[in-house]
């Protein structure tokens, strides 16, 4: 297998690497509680999902 016989300049080795960036998790809003929650998924505040109740939430005691 060959190896590379020149050097590649730091502006080709730089585009190379300009889509390593992170990119932040999209946020929705819940539209029973107004809550912040990930799309597509049971909200975990009031566990509602497309309008319907699908789980049972159980709230946490506050000492």
């Amino acid at each position: 297998m060959a190896n590379p016989t020149h050097r590649h300049t730091r502006s080709r080795r730089d585009k190379r690497r300009a889509n390593w960036r992170i990119t932040p998790p999209v946020i929705a809003v819940c539209p029973e509680c107004q809550e912040p929650k990930l799309p597509h998924r049971v909200c975990t505040n009031c566990g509602s999902y497309r309008g319907r109740k699908i789980i049972e939430v159980v709230e946490k005691e506050v000492t």
